[in-house]
């Protein structure tokens, strides 16, 4: 492997970003896709997670939607979506999440969720819901990524029986690190779950995600995506951890491009249907052409 330079700055600030880390100024497009979510009163993981894709992906007219409120229960170390008192489950939100799709055109859609443990289901009926009005109004492909449902089998379940066409479930990082970057989750859950959803629909592509650069090594990288593999789990992004505030957890180290191309090859071996390697890869960045990709792949 190459050898890793940390960008660094005065211990109070954020590292300086990499020469390969910077992204465009606002684009015109951008203006229509923040209208209609805003005429809808919709929340994206876009915005509340500080995503750094967000200037090319609104200009080009899509965004990750994020049901159930912009407030979670899991105090993540590295996620900037507020945390607190959760909002009230709206029941007209399947529809205006629909209503978005349609006025943006979308093909695919990515529907997310803040984490809601307050909620008997977690919240999996509402992603239920959410899948079918969109089909119902556009037949768009829709793709869920969820939260773990504290490993509640029925709320899974749930979720399940929407059909959609992506089963999503970040994995997020490597189990040496989940108690300081993935607080209250647990990695033998994440695996169950994707696990369930294969096991019991196993024509729904599943995929996860990790983040690098928080201290993780090669060796455990690949080992998780060894773990996800044996689980049946068809697609992979690994993209680079940013920090959204001084408050979360600081960037380890900015893991170069070609690096990122190297750890994909390894595990593209492993005999995923599609992975995606970069700094700038998240779980919903191009989920559209990767989810096709994968299913051309497949088909081979």
């Amino acid at each position: 492997m190459l050898s890793l330079d940390v960008v660094t700055d005065a211990p109070t600030k954020r590292p300086r970003l990499p020469k390969w880390l910077k992204r465009p100024l606002p684009q015109p497009g951008m203006a229509y896709t923040d209208s209609v979510i805003s005429d809808l009163r919709l929340e994206t993981v876009c915005e509340s997670a500080k995503c750094p894709n967000r200037t090319e992906c609104w200009s080009q007219k899509t965004a990750t939607l994020m049901i159930l409120g912009n407030v979670c229960t899991r105090p993540c170390g590295f996620c900037s979506v507020p945390k607190g008192k959760t909002e009230v489950v709206q029941i007209d939100e399947p529809q205006r999440v629909a209503e978005a799709v349609l006025r943006l055109g979308l093909k695919h859609v990515v529907i997310t969720s803040v984490t809601r443990d307050d909620l008997a289901d977690g919240g999996a009926d509402h992603f239920y819901q959410c899948v079918i009005a969109v089909r119902d109004l556009t037949g768009a492909a829709v793709e869920v990524l969820t939260p773990d449902f504290m490993g509640n089998r029925a709320a899974i379940d749930r979720v399940i029986q929407a059909r959609p066409d992506v089963f999503n479930h970040n994995t997020e990082t490597v189990p040496r690190l989940y108690h300081r970057v993935r607080r209250n989750a647990d990695y033998q859950r994440t695996l169950d779950l994707l696990t369930q959803v294969k096991d019991t629909a196993p024509e729904i592509p599943t995929k996860s995600g990790l983040m690098l650069g928080l201290g993780e090594t090669t060796d455990e990288i690949l080992d998780v995506c060894a773990d996800l593999r044996r689980v049946g789990c068809d697609m992979i992004t690994l993209g680079q951890y940013l920090q959204p505030t001084l408050e979360h957890l600081p960037v380890e180290r900015f893991v170069p491009p070609e690096e990122f191309d190297e750890i994909g090859d390894l595990v593209r071996k492993l005999g995923f249907s599609m992975v995606a390697s970069g700094p700038f890869v998240r779980s919903s960045y191009h989920a559209g052409e990767m989810a096709a990709e994968a299913g051309r792949t497949s088909n081979e």
